[in-house]
Parts: C-alpha cells; sequence; structure tokens
C-alpha cells in the first residue's frame, strides 16, 4: 500500500473525524471566550496559544488531505467549503483587516462538513433551492402587491409604517413573522380603519400558513430525497461486499475440489 493510500486510510477512520469533530468543539469554545474581557486579562495568552494551536491542526488535516487525495482534493464541494474556512483564519487580521478576526468563528462551520448528518441537512436543502426559487418569486409576487395596496390604503394615517413601498413591505414582512402583529401593527391600523382587517387576514393566511409552509415542504422532501439516496447507496455497497465475499467462497471451494481430485 502506498503512503498515499495509507494516509488516506487513517484520515477516514472514525477516531480521526471525532478527533477532528472535539478540536472544531473545542476551539468554539475558545474564541467564545475571546469574547470574555474578564477572561483574557486574567488567561489571555493562553487563549491565544490554544485558539492558535487548534488552526494548526486544521492546517495540518488539510495538507494531510491535499497529500492524500491531490487533485481529487477539489472535485468535493465539503474540501473546498473546508479550504475556504480555514483559509480565512489564516489571513492576518491588520488594519482594514480587523474583521476578518470576527469571521474566525465560522471555523465552527466545519462541524457540518465533518458530521454526516449536518451534512444531510445542508444537502437538502441546496437540493431545494431551485424549486424554492419559485416560491420565493411567488413570495415577491405576493410582497409587491400587498405593499402597493398598503401604501395607498393606509399611508396616509401611519406614514411610519408604510409610508412607501419599501416601508410597506418591512412592516408587512413583520406581519408575515407574527412579531407584534396583532398588538403591534393591525389593532392600531384598525382603530382608525375599522376594516383593515380583511386585508391583514388574508395576507397571513398567504404568506405565513401557505407560502412560508411550502418552502418548509419542499426543504423537507429534499432531506428524505437525499436520506433515501444515501440509504440506496449503502445498500447496493452491502449487496457488492456480500457478492463479492460469496465469489471468493467459491473460487475458495472449486480450488479445494481441484486440489481433492
Amino acid at each position: 500500500m502506498s503512503f498515499r493510500s495509507r494516509l488516506g486510510a487513517v484520515l477516514d477512520k472514525p477516531a480521526t473525524r471525532n478527533t477532528i469533530t472535539a478540536v472544531i468543539l473545542f476551539n468554539a469554545v475558545i474564541l467564545g471566550l475571546e469574547t470574555s474581557d474578564r477572561v483574557m486579562a486574567a488567561a489571555g495568552p493562553l487563549i491565544l496559544a490554544l485558539d492558535a494551536a487548534c488552526l494548526a491542526i486544521f492546517v495540518v488535516e488539510l495538507a494531510a488531505k491535499l497529500a492524500a487525495r491531490g487533485p481529487a482534493f477539489f472535485r468535493s464541494g465539503w474540501n473546498i467549503f473546508d479550504f475556504v474556512i480555514v483559509g480565512i483564519a489564516l489571513v492576518p487580521a491588520g488594519q482594514g483587516l480587523a474583521v476578518l478576526r470576527a469571521l474566525r468563528i465560522l471555523r465552527l462551520l466545519r462541524l457540518v462538513s465533518v458530521a454526516p448528518t449536518l451534512r444531510r441537512v445542508v444537502e437538502g436543502f441546496v437540493t431545494a433551492l431551485p424549486g424554492m426559487a419559485s416560491v420565493f418569486l411567488l413570495m415577491a409576487l405576493i410582497f409587491y402587491i400587498a405593499s402597493v395596496m398598503a401604501t395607498k390604503l393606509f399611508g396616509d394615517a401611519f406614514p411610519d409604517w408604510f409610508g412607501s413601498i419599501f416601508l410597506s413591505a418591512y412592516t408587512l414582512f413583520q406581519v408575515m413573522t407574527l412579531e407584534s402583529w396583532s398588538m403591534g401593527i393591525v389593532r392600531p391600523v384598525m382603530e382608525v380603519y375599522p376594516y383593515a382587517w380583511v386585508f391583514f387576514v388574508p395576507f397571513i393566511l398567504m404568506t405565513t400558513f401557505a407560502v412560508v409552509n411550502l418552502i418548509v415542504g419542499l426543504i423537507v422532501n429534499s432531506m428524505q430525497e437525499a436520506h433515501a439516496e444515501e440509504s440506496n447507496a449503502a445498500t447496493e455497497n452491502y449487496r457488492d461486499a456480500v457478492l463479492a465475499r460469496l465469489e471468493a467462497i467459491e473460487r475458495h471451494m472449486a480450488a479445494q475440489d481441484r486440489t481433492g481430485r
């Protein structure tokens, strides 16, 4: 077995993946502690040293993957994701780039690429994006129509909420999320326009209970399909392994029969 094969086998071991997962979680705790002035005053150098050690482990892991897989490393979207996340952390956070220091918390997202269950969730979400585009287009159409209507109906009495299309759209977004929609928005409007509920209730039914649930349904369906494909692949791999084992046994028995004769 070549060095690259042995290195790849080590990287694919569950113990290696579990170790990287533990380092990611530990690094997340370290980055959280860095936000505390009291902790940094008491153990700042140690916190920074541990953070640097975690980053070094991530760099070594990526270097090992590049050595083991070569150009094939960049054929996996998850490998590219890990490469970008770690690369951001390596950019010096000097003057003008201080925001990159805050972006180091993105390293926690590596947990998604390490944990198969989280990867399945993300893959299901990405698979649902084409179908979600149509739903978002429908949502945008509903919001535009409702914003124009709300501006014309309520803009004069409530300019802070419905004074323009953009203000109306933001207010209607608050209504859609059901955040203080009744006592904060609709009831004050109904004090001036008693029949305003005729506008708001159908809007909530169409957006909150219909369109948003369509998005949730698309994501759930995509996740189920991704899980089914993964299960089918695992079943096929198991079947191939069993068939290969049976063929090996058959060849061994045939060889014994020839030897016995």
